[in-house]
């Protein structure tokens, strides 16, 4: 198998609210609605993709369809350069309707990092540190 991942999917409770917020508060591309019932947004090596969660469990099958969980286990990064590109993006995902989850501040591995829960509970983190960037501002994974 080659080492890559080509689309997370996350299952939300509302299709068009989760939308609105990816696609208008956040800011990122796509060329779908939710009329076509499945939106993907473009990622820089990956794809982003809502589905609604319903449907989601049904496809994986009938045992995955119960409550979920406030924590799933599974958090989703987004690196940057800066410290205040970290409280940009913490702002810009609170001014769309995420709730903050841990506000920006040093970590214990040297770097600055701050979580958020969009609308269906899904946790991200902004994080900065040591890393380093491709070109296309990809983060660099040695």
């Amino acid at each position: 198998m080659e080492p890559r991942i080509s689309i997370i999917t996350l299952g939300v409770d509302n299709l068009e609210r989760s939308y609105k917020f990816y696609k208008d508060g956040l800011g990122l591309p796509t060329t779908r609605s939710p009329e076509e019932g499945i939106i993907f947004f473009k990622m820089k090596g990956t794809c982003l993709a809502l589905y609604p969660w319903e449907k989601l469990a049904e496809d994986v099958g009938e045992k995955f369809k119960v409550e979920k969980s406030k924590f799933s286990g599974i958090t989703l990064a987004h690196n940057v350069e800066t410290e205040q590109e970290v409280e940009e993006v913490l702002k810009l995902a609170r001014d769309a309707g995420a709730i903050i989850e841990k506000v920006g501040q040093k970590t214990f591995w040297g770097g600055y990092s701050g979580y958020f829960s969009d609308l269906d509970g899904y946790l991200w983190e902004v994080a900065c540190g040591a890393a380093e960037f491709n070109e296309d501002r990809s983060l660099k994974i040695t």
